[in-house]
């Protein structure tokens, strides 16, 4: 699939010498939902500033849509729509007078039908009236997406989308973003809620001190760099393992007659049968067996703790 954004060896330095992107390269796909997750100062809201023409980057370039962002300004932001972390609205205005201003900065016409169906998608339509000062942060939030989303954007930046919004106000909001891609929109979001990604993304993207460690399709990550847990029962409680039983690397559970195996899911030889006939040998008997796999959260604190 083509890409609508391409981003090509992009560096930002600040004149207090900090370099909050070294080098980033990436590619993003027409219709895909991207997440990029990296901690606090890693680069991502530095990344997406520069893809909207907010921040002047040091070296590199960015197209969008076929169009760069310096020379085709215009037709790269009617493009773009962006939510940033700061809620940002005028406090004195309508939920309704706030759309119908941001179509107009886009040199769009007041369209009601299509104000009514983002704010109905955003549960905000019986809120069209109220002053944005009179809102709850969560639904102000959703008024900064509506917002983003009302001028028909292709590309969709959402800067910590659900940050102080309630869990339930989150799963819709996940169910508008897969929405949102069903129509073509290509999303881009970075995210605290590591289950956010897990949950939405097509890609991840993992950022760290300015470099892009890896973009990857997430299920291919998780299989890739995710660890299989297999968590043993036993009748009976272990006391010191046999000398048969030490080349496994098990490790002591909670409870005194549980044992956990981790292996690699993708090495092909996973070990399972011959640990199997091992515990059966030392004369441990068997009562339950539960495998899990590694976590999109445990995989990202691994490669952040290893690449800093």
């Amino acid at each position: 699939m083509a890409s609508i954004v391409s981003i090509k060896n992009l560096s930002k330095t600040y004149d207090g010498g900090f370099t909050a992107l070294d080098d980033v390269s990436l590619e993003i796909e027409q219709g895909e939902i991207l997440a990029l997750l990296g901690p606090n100062g890693a680069g991502k809201t530095t990344l997406i500033s520069s893809v909207c023409g907010i921040v002047q980057p040091s070296s590199g370039s960015i197209t969008v849509d076929g169009h760069d962002i310096g020379t085709g300004w215009r037709h790269t932001r009617k493009v773009i729509g962006l939510v940033p972390q700061e809620i940002a609205l005028e406090l004195f205005e309508t939920v309704w007078a706030t759309l119908a201003m941001s179509r107009g900065l886009f040199g769009l016409p007041a369209d009601a039908a299509k104000m009514e169906q983002v704010l109905r998608s955003l549960s905000l339509w019986d809120k069209k009236d109220a002053r944005n000062s009179t809102l709850s942060g969560g639904m102000k939030r959703r008024v900064m997406i509506a917002r983003a989303l009302v001028h028909e954007p292709r590309v969709l930046f959402l800067d910590e989308p659900t940050a102080g919004v309630d869990v339930e106000l989150r799963k819709d909001m996940w169910q508008v973003v897969r929405d949102l891609r069903a129509q073509g929109v290509t999303v881009i979001l970075t995210t605290h809620y590591i289950e956010e990604a897990e949950a939405m993304a097509d890609r991840v993207g993992i950022i760290n001190g300015g470099k892009l460690l890896l973009v990857e399709n997430k299920q291919s990550l998780m299989g890739k760099l995710g660890q299989k847990r297999m968590h043993i029962e036993l009748h009976q409680p272990v006391g010191e393992l046999p000398e048969s039983l030490k080349r496994w690397g098990l490790v002591p559970g909670a409870e005194p007659r549980t044992l956990t195996y981790t292996y690699d899911s993708e090495s092909g030889e996973s070990g399972i049968t011959d640990l199997l006939s091992d515990l059966t040998g030392a004369g441990l008997q068997l009562r339950d067996l539960r495998t899990e796999q590694s976590s999109l959260e445990e995989i990202f604190v691994s490669l952040v703790r290893s690449k800093p």
